[in-house]
């Protein structure tokens, strides 16, 4: 029970990787806050774990605003999850139109801001928190054709690093995991197309020679959202089967 009596808000937790951290939060103590900007699939995720589902839109200051709101008047929170994240397809970087540009800058970099603002005057009150932001190995050994959700994950490992140094003093953590493709709703959109082709391709970059999972992730946040990592800040982990060595 690494995480009994602490309570963590995940975003994007209504599938992929961040359904997976909640189950796993879920499981080993915590009290759940799933958010999502499909309530729905939140919701299903809070139904199966015993959670509490929140309809949010992290790239929207009102949106996130309100969902702090609804968190902390349930009480105080411990840990916030950053990993809602969206991509644009593979294209030449000049040809990625602007919309596309802004939906990743927005949701990827933008609600960091958002959820910073929105908690961190909390945690500081406390002396007490941890943030988990989920950025990529793209950040590191970037993929072509994917330039400005690289660069959005590089950013993300940047603002780790400085959010960690400015909040040291207020007893809070801040790090960042680094996943390589894994089997969640994104991966199509990573490759184009989903062929055993371009799969074979994409596992062909990864020595242990399989995609990250749900449960690959969860493993690696609960260790370091928990106290067993009371002396781990601004760090960025690669789980990622070798990809960035």
């Amino acid at each position: 029970m690494r995480l009994e009596g602490k309570k963590a808000i995940v975003t994007g937790a209504g599938s992929g990787f961040g359904a997976g951290i909640a189950r796993r939060f879920a499981a080993v103590g915590a009290q759940v806050y799933v958010a999502d900007i499909d309530g729905a699939a939140a919701q299903t995720i809070a139904d199966e774990i015993g959670a509490v589902a929140i309809t949010c839109d992290v790239a929207d200051g009102a949106s996130v605003s309100a969902m702090a709101a609804e968190v902390l008047k349930r009480g105080p929170l411990d840990i916030l999850v950053n990993n809602a994240g969206v991509t644009h397809l593979p294209s030449a970087l000049e040809d990625v139109n602007e919309a596309d540009f802004d939906r990743v800058y927005n949701v990827n970099m933008k609600s960091v801001y958002l959820t910073a603002r929105a908690f961190v005057p909390h945690f500081k009150g406390r002396e007490t928190g941890a943030i988990l932001n989920i950025a990529s190995t793209a950040a590191v050994s970037p993929r072509p054709r994917l330039n400005w959700y690289n660069a959005s994950k590089g950013w993300m490992i940047t603002a780790t690093k400085a959010m960690a140094i400015e909040l040291a003093p207020h007893g809070v953590r801040v790090n960042a995991l680094n996943p390589v493709a894994g089997e969640t709703p994104l991966l199509k959109s990573f490759m184009g197309e989903d062929t055993p082709e371009i799969r074979a391709k994409f596992l062909a970059t990864i020595p242990l020679g399989r995609f990250s999972t749900p449960e690959d992730m969860a493993n690696a946040a609960c260790f370091l959202c928990s106290d067993e990592a009371s002396m781990i800040t601004g760090v960025a982990m690669e789980v990622d089967g070798g990809r960035c060595i």
